[in-house]
């Protein structure tokens, strides 16, 4: 055999372990598979991306339309009826006896003034505070007492909500718990929460409706936890036991911001109680000296008028030493 032919023999076998290396050996190495892995892959990562981005857009959106919703319940507050305000201050009257009330105090305040022999702006003034001021600044008593109320005995019932629910009962048995064992007012608050849920209406919608009734950032809180999770799902002990610690903790803080005021009040107590207390004094060891403020025109003006000043300073002395936070 000649040198040629040899050389043909060469190229012709390189040429075909060529052409196998390019088409067999991918095949056979498992090259292939992986490659056709790698693909599979990248197109499976912008999916799950977009599922992801997807899924974070609804929860944003599911927050947004909820705080859009308080918003519009916190501008719904200003307006508030004289029904709804009874029933937030806890009392089952209706308008209608609030108003015959009033009308009786008025009565008391003028007949005591007219007895007592004071003029005519006296008898007007006592008349409108005690018929318009004095039932109002009840209920607004009574409202913050309630609140205060709630407000104590709320973050044990969301640590009992979270103890049912990491035990295995299901929420609304969580707050049948809650609503049987708790103190007023926070009973009557969780068991119309149940009963509203009864008839039919959603779980968290009904938990959301407790800021209508008890008007605090707390039962507001409650209320989008609840029904966040109700729309988007989420581990439910986990968040109502953060909320239980920021309940604590605002309560911590309202408790040192009472102490570090409390010179401030009582600085404005002391302020506001001394003229009337100097008036009692003086009408006691000399009442004709100052019996002229309500005896004579001129002496009733002037008693008017110091009573508005001094109900202006101490309306703002109780601006300036209320924190809200």
């Amino acid at each position: 055999m000649n040198l040629q032919s040899l050389a043909l023999a060469f190229l012709a076998a390189t040429a075909v372990g060529g052409l196998g290396w390019v088409f067999l050996y991918p095949l056979l190495s498992g090259e292939k598979q992986a490659e056709a892995r790698r693909a599979s892959v990248a197109r499976s990562e912008p999916t799950t991306a977009r599922q992801t981005e997807r899924t974070q857009r609804s929860r944003r959106e599911q927050v947004e339309g909820s705080l859009r919703e308080l918003e519009a319940r916190r501008q719904k507050e200003a307006k508030l009826s004289l029904a709804k305000r009874l029933a937030q201050a806890g009392l089952d009257w209706t308008p209608q006896k609030f108003w015959i009330i009033s009308g009786i105090f008025a009565a008391v305040a003028f007949a005591l003034t007219y007895m007592a022999g004071g003029g005519l702006l006296g008898m007007v003034g006592l008349t409108f505070a005690a018929g318009f001021g004095l039932p109002r600044w009840l209920l607004g008593f009574l409202k913050k007492r309630r609140e205060a109320a709630f407000l104590k005995a709320l973050p044990d019932a969301v640590d009992v909500i979270v103890r049912g629910i990491k035990a295995g009962l299901p929420l609304f048995e969580s707050l049948k718990v809650v609503a049987s064992d708790s103190p007023e007012p926070l009973k009557s608050e969780f068991m119309a929460i149940i009963e509203t849920q009864t008839i039919g209406m959603p779980l968290g919608e009904a938990c959301a409706r407790l800021y209508e009734s008890m008007p605090v950032p707390e039962a507001n809180f409650f209320g989008i936890v609840i029904s966040i999770q109700q729309k988007s799902g989420g581990n439910l002990s986990e968040a109502l036991g953060n909320l239980s610690r920021v309940l604590r903790d605002r309560k911590k803080m309202k408790e040192k911001i009472k102490a570090m005021s409390m010179e401030a009040k009582a600085s404005a107590g002391i302020i506001g109680a001394l003229p009337p207390t100097i008036m009692i004094l003086v009408y006691i060891t000399t009442p004709e000296y100052i019996s002229l403020l309500w005896t004579h025109p001129t002496g009733q003006l002037m008693l008017v008028a110091c009573v508005v000043w001094m109900s202006i300073g101490i309306f703002v002395m109780k601006k300036m030493i209320s924190f809200d936070f």
